[in-house]
């Protein structure tokens, strides 16, 4: 696995990065989720019917499952972790709007383990991009994250990733055309060779589509 160290700029992370926003609201839902959930046991109990105590239960297991998000969010949440454990990834940028930008990212979904690579494109759409030129075909550098919430993967293959920039975490461009130089020729343009697909890509339910090893370029087996 190819990995990329910088110093996280966590001020400008904490201000641009999308992928930590969203673990931050994941939190901020399963505290409120788990606070209902403690009011309705309360008012079920109080009831003192038979199906009160039911209901109670089942509230109970929400709460239980609310409050190990909300204390697990914060563990997955630290922008120095994910950028440290995430593999460096190209991405480039396939379309341009006044919504942001979609990327189109080339991930290995394929265990560290696994006897062979399993290589797939995904697609991710995104706010901003600091450090990028606001272009079809810009070349962005990224990490692959974990996004599903089983605490191990389904066989051999990550079920959920996602691509977050490295100019995410920093606002150094040296720093960003470093980790655009560490990913191989090859994989910028075989990026490059099918930025068309991006739309089919992102009609997939798991925004993601898996590459044919046969048609893989020397070099990427």
């Amino acid at each position: 696995m190819r990995r990329f160290e910088f110093v996280v700029d966590r001020e400008h992370a904490h201000a641009v990065n999308e992928t930590f926003t969203g673990l931050r609201r994941l939190r901020v839902v399963a505290l409120l989720v788990a606070g209902l959930a403690v009011a309705a046991t309360a008012a079920l109990l109080w009831s003192g019917e038979a199906w009160g105590y039911l209901l109670a239960g089942v509230c109970v297991l929400v709460t239980a499952i609310a409050l190990w998000v909300a204390l697990w969010t914060p563990h997955r949440s630290s922008i120095e972790k994910l950028y440290h454990e995430g593999a460096l990834v190209p991405a480039v940028v396939t379309d341009t709007g006044p919504y942001g930008f979609v990327l189109l990212a080339l991930v290995d979904i394929a265990e560290p383990a696994a006897p062979t690579r399993s290589w797939a494109l995904i697609t991710r759409r995104v706010r901003t991009l600091p450090g990028h030129a606001p272009q079809r075909g810009e070349r962005v550098p990224a990490v692959a994250v974990r996004t599903d919430r089983a605490p191990r993967q389904v066989g051999e293959r990550w079920q959920l990733v996602t691509a977050m920039p490295i100019a995410w975490g920093t606002r150094d461009s040296a720093v960003i055309e470093q980790a655009r130089s560490a990913i191989t020729e090859i994989e910028w343009q075989l990026l490059a060779e099918n930025l068309t697909l991006a739309t089919r890509v992102r009609r997939t339910a798991t925004r993601r589509l898996l590459l044919d090893p046969r048609q893989l370029p020397d070099g990427l087996g």
